[in-house]
């Protein structure tokens, strides 16, 4: 009996890693291309719950975006509620006509999206500072666009597997008639 339950155990826990794929909102519309979404300037209203679902912080974001080609930069400039402020410029490369890298200071590596439909899934660790220390946590982001200037965001932070708590924003286009 304790090793069926063991096996159960294991197995509802697999099914709980498959998740969604990006590829399932590739109908999806609008479509969402980043290089038209991410130029000009954006505003972000976003908060981050603990794994209690208690809101931690609130926050927000200026998004000053600009693209060369396939390579776009975003400087995003930040005003938390307690009032400290804090500085991400993220250079985006489009590697092909779905796919992006993203590489910024506290981004360890390169973030890797991928972009369907409406939806981009962008998933990164960040080197976030807490007390003395520097935690290396998982970013699991998915982005949705609900029209030209509207787009929602929820991404999950986790470490070792374990979730830490949620981050959900909203980004609203200052200027929609930089779309085409």
């Amino acid at each position: 009996m304790r090793r069926m339950l063991m096996a159960l155990a294991m197995v509802a826990g697999m099914a709980g890693c498959a998740g969604i794929d990006v590829q399932e909102y590739a109908a999806e519309t609008p479509v969402l291309d980043l290089r038209s979404y991410f130029n000009g300037t954006l505003d972000a209203y976003g908060m981050f719950q603990d794994r209690s679902g208690k809101v931690v912080k609130r926050f927000h974001v200026v998004i000053e975006a600009s693209w060369r080609g396939d390579v776009g930069t975003l400087d995003e400039r930040f005003t938390y509620s307690d009032g400290t402020t804090q500085q991400r410029v993220w250079t985006i490369t489009r590697h092909d006509a779905h796919r992006y890298g993203g590489v910024a200071s506290d981004v360890v590596g390169e973030a890797q999206g991928e972009a369907r439909g409406n939806a981009l899934r962008w998933r990164y660790v960040l080197a976030l500072p807490v007390g003395d220390r520097v935690w290396h946590v998982d970013f699991d982001d998915w982005m949705f666009l609900m029209d030209e200037r509207v787009m929602l965001n929820r991404s999950v932070m986790s470490k070792f597997g374990v979730r830490l708590g949620e981050v959900t924003l909203s980004f609203v286009k200052r200027n929609a008639h930089a779309l085409p």
